[in-house]
């Protein structure tokens, strides 16, 4: 997901064409619009090939306790950052739809960072074994998605949209970059402002942030955004990389520990072409502790867990140490509950 500049501004500017999705009525108030390549039959809502015809905000069974904040969810955890068993919903098992593996496990960290180190040679390979590994984190702190509203918001290229369709949920991408979406988004796919969503209050079971709080200028009113469209008793799934991580400096980490402009500089002579990312434009540097503080003073969310999200082992206690987990955590993982109003 490309950054957005700033509170209220769209990553693409172009004329949103005949597609033009209006805000559905919450606090989003820009237009989008939808990507559709699912042939000559265009539909103008988000609606993407997931079970039913169901469209965002509608009802849906509230699998939460009305009043109860914590642990509202099936399969939830109300203690701050306690791992869930195995991944798959029931804290039973593994899950047969996805990886299989054990969270947090030696095995799955070690599948994950094989996948990332392949992930230019064969994206799809990596980012389809990411995709199913968080789908099982999911399921595993808020049960099955099956027949469920996910809101996928910075997803790129769609594989995790089509993995929470692959398991029944009523999956729809929101992604800021059309080029970002590559040339074959799932369908239904609309270009919005993360600040912005075309979303309904409460339209969705699960809101979802894979690795994208890293690239807006404005983590808290992104935040704000995920809490706005997630119904009461709903789950919000925020990871990203922060910037003191061995990899906060994404293509050119861990040069960035050296500075910003030293070790983009060094990956232009490395590689011949200019780096992806310019700190400050479409990377910025957000920390664990801050980000922590700020979620943990909201009154409209309960901190369900945060961890690491690839850590093997001891993935909650590291989150736990100041300093030393601004360096280990690599990837902080919040799993919050919308409280009730």
């Amino acid at each position: 997901m490309r950054a957005t500049t700033g509170p209220g501004t769209s990553a693409d500017d172009s004329d949103p064409g005949p597609d033009a999705v209006s805000s559905g009525g919450g606090s989003g108030t820009g237009t989008s619009a939808v990507v559709d390549n699912s042939g000559p039959a265009t539909d103008t809502s988000p609606d993407g090939p997931g079970p039913g015809t169901r469209t965002p905000g509608s009802s849906t069974p509230d699998t939460g306790t009305a009043g109860s904040c914590p642990g509202t969810g099936p399969g939830s955890t109300t203690s701050d950052g306690g791992a869930h068993t195995r991944a798959g919903g029931s804290g039973s098992g593994t899950n047969s739809s996805g990886t299989g593996f054990k969270d947090p496990s030696v095995r799955r960290s070690l599948a994950l960072f094989r996948a990332f180190r392949r992930e230019q040679g064969d994206p799809e390979a990596c980012y389809s074994l990411l995709a199913r590994d968080a789908a099982d984190q999911v399921e595993a702190y808020d049960g099955p998605v099956r027949e469920r509203t996910v809101v996928d918001i910075g997803g790129g290229g769609g594989y995790f949209t089509e993995e929470f369709r692959r398991r029944g949920a009523y999956a729809y991408l929101f992604e800021p970059d059309a080029e970002e979406l590559g040339p074959k988004p799932p369908a239904g796919a609309v270009i919005a402002d993360g600040y912005l969503l075309p979303l309904a209050d409460g339209t969705a079971d699960v809101t979802f942030s894979s690795n994208v709080l890293e690239h807006v200028a404005d983590p808290g009113t992104f935040l704000s955004e995920l809490v706005r469209v997630t119904r009461p008793g709903g789950l919000i799934y925020v990871s990203f990389t922060n910037w003191l991580s061995p990899w906060g400096g994404h293509e050119w980490a861990p040069w960035h520990y050296l500075g910003a402009e030293r070790a983009r500089a060094r990956y232009l002579r490395r590689t011949g072409k200019p780096a992806k990312h310019t700190l400050g434009e479409n990377l910025f540097a957000v920390h664990i502790g801050p980000t922590l503080r700020q979620v943990r003073a909201r009154d409209d969310v309960t901190v369900v867990s945060a961890r690491s999200r690839y850590w093997p082992f001891l993935a909650s206690a590291v989150v736990k140490a100041p300093g030393l987990r601004e360096f280990a955590t690599w990837n902080l993982l919040l799993i919050l509950r919308r409280c009730p109003p």
